[in-house]
């Protein structure tokens, strides 16, 4: 693949990861990452080690969030080289605890091209801090 058809194929997978979270498909919002990824999240812990940690930080999302889910990609860059890329994004959901408001967030993933797949190995969710 060259850089342009890597691109792509991150952000179909990007998108489409996306749509798995509102739809509560745990198979796609797993799908495409690393068994031993790391993830930093906005609600505590600090971070999270492995795949079992990963979909386990997910009900948590899903029990607070009214239906149907928000879960929007307002915003996305990609780098791709040749074994490893990145992408950020601006993202927007509802957050309850706000009061039904849209809670925009940043995301940063981190892949690396394993026998011709890109792997989320790193995905970072987090929010500007407030003072």
């Amino acid at each position: 693949m060259d850089e342009s058809s890597d691109q792509a194929a991150i952000r179909a997978q990007i998108e489409a990861w996306a749509a798995a979270v509102r739809r509560q498909d745990m198979a796609g919002i797993l799908a495409n990452h690393a068994a031993d990824m790391i993830m930093f999240d906005v609600p505590p812990p600090l971070q999270l080690k492995g795949i079992a940690a990963y979909e386990a930080s997910w009900p948590q999302f899903f029990d607070a969030s009214p239906k149907p889910i928000k879960f929007d990609i307002i915003e996305l860059q990609i780098t791709a080289g040749r074994d490893v890329a990145f992408a950020v994004a601006l993202m927007r959901c509802t957050e309850i605890e706000g009061g039904n408001v849209d809670l925009d967030f940043r995301l940063t993933i981190g892949l690396r091209k394993v026998d011709g797949q890109w792997i989320v190995t790193h995905e970072h969710h987090s929010v500007p801090a407030t003072s």
